[in-house]
C-alpha cells in the first residue's frame, strides 16, 4: 500500500484499518501439542486465519482427553470476555464451554441485560447448575474406578481355569478313558 499523498486519503486509510480490526474473526479454538498418538491442547484465542498451532492472542485454559472423564482446565471469566467481544468457538470448544458452563453464564447474563433476571437470581441458577454438574462428574469418576477395579481381577475363577488347561487341544485324537 502506498503512503497516502494528503490528509484525507491518510483519513480514509486510517478508516479502512480501523474496519479491518472490527470485522476481524476471532476464534477460541484448540491448539495441539504432546507426542504422537498421546495429545494434549491448550484453548487458544487465535485469529482464524493463523495456523492451528501457529500465532495465539491468549491461553485461555488446556484440554486432555487421554484421561476418563477428560481433564479441563478454562479460565471462566477470559473465555466469557472474548465470547462478548464476538469471538466464535468452534465445535470441539463450543462443547468444551458448554461442559464448564460458559456458554449458560453467557445465556444468564444476557437475560440480565434484557431485565428477565435479576443478578442474584441469576448467580444462584449458575451455582444450583455447577453443584449438579460436580455431582454428576464425581459420580462417573466413582464408576470408572469401580470399573477399573473389576477389570484387574481374572475373568475366570481359578477351578475353572484349571480344568480349562486340563482340556485335549482341539487338534489332538480323541481317546475315551478305559
Amino acid at each position: 500500500m502506498r503512503p497516502p499523498k494528503n490528509s484525507w486519503q491518510f483519513a480514509n486509510c486510517q478508516l479502512q484499518i480501523a474496519n479491518f480490526l472490527k470485522i476481524m474473526p476471532v476464534k477460541i479454538r484448540l491448539a495441539r501439542h504432546g507426542k504422537k498418538h498421546h495429545a494434549y491442547y491448550h484453548i487458544v484465542v487465535a485469529d482464524s486465519r493463523s495456523p492451528r498451532d501457529g500465532r495465539l492472542i491468549e491461553v485461555l485454559g488446556k484440554y486432555d482427553p487421554n484421561s476418563n472423564p477428560a481433564t479441563i482446565e478454562l479460565n471462566n471469566e477470559k473465555a466469557l470476555s472474548w465470547l462478548n467481544k464476538g469471538a466464535q468457538p468452534t465445535d470441539t470448544t463450543r462443547a468444551i464451554l458448554s461442559y464448564k458452563g460458559v456458554l449458560f453464564q453467557k445465556h444468564l447474563a444476557r437475560g440480565v441485560a434484557k431485565g428477565i433476571l435479576t443478578q442474584e437470581l441469576a448467580d444462584a441458577k449458575y451455582q444450583q447448575w455447577i453443584e449438579e454438574k460436580n455431582n454428576k462428574i464425581e459420580e462417573k469418576r466413582k464408576r470408572v474406578s469401580s470399573s477399573k477395579n473389576k477389570d484387574m481381577e481374572p475373568a475366570w475363577p481359578k477351578k475353572q481355569r484349571k480344568r480349562s488347561h486340563c482340556r485335549a487341544h482341539p487338534y489332538q485324537k480323541h481317546t475315551s478313558p478305559g
